[in-house]
């Protein structure tokens, strides 16, 4: 067994799909619409679905906004350089919402994001 992929349901799928392809390099790997139902899936990842755990994007038709509430953490995203990679989504109009540093208590360097609706994205540094 493996993990696949997380779900996120966004409120405005071109925002999101801009700001996991353009901002954190992901790829847009495939995308379908289904009218009947009134929703849209969009995958995106680093590799193919294959080998690679990707987020499924899903857009419910009228739906614009959604309560994260409180059981949601975030997604961790592992990059060489914490501090490089948030000068870069800084340059390309991503907020960053902790700053790149140590974890409290430790010395692991990470980063906070946030995407259009509010989930949280953290930046880890592997060696």
């Amino acid at each position: 067994m493996r993990l696949l992929h997380t779900m996120l349901r966004v409120g405005n799928l071109e925002k999101s799909l801009e700001f996991y392809t353009r901002v954190l390099g992901m790829t847009l790997l495939r995308q379908q619409d289904y009218p009947e139902g009134q929703f849209t899936l969009a995958f995106i990842g680093y590799g193919e679905e294959s080998t690679h755990t990707v987020i499924e994007l899903t857009y419910n038709y009228g739906v614009e906004k959604y309560e994260l509430g409180t059981a949601y953490g975030h997604i961790a995203i592992g990059c060489d350089d914490v501090y490089a990679t948030c000068e870069k989504i800084r340059a390309a109009g991503g907020k960053i919402v902790r700053e790149p540093g140590p974890m409290k208590h430790g010395t692991t360097i990470l980063a906070f994001v946030e995407d259009p609706d509010g989930y949280r994205v953290e930046l880890l540094g592997i060696k």
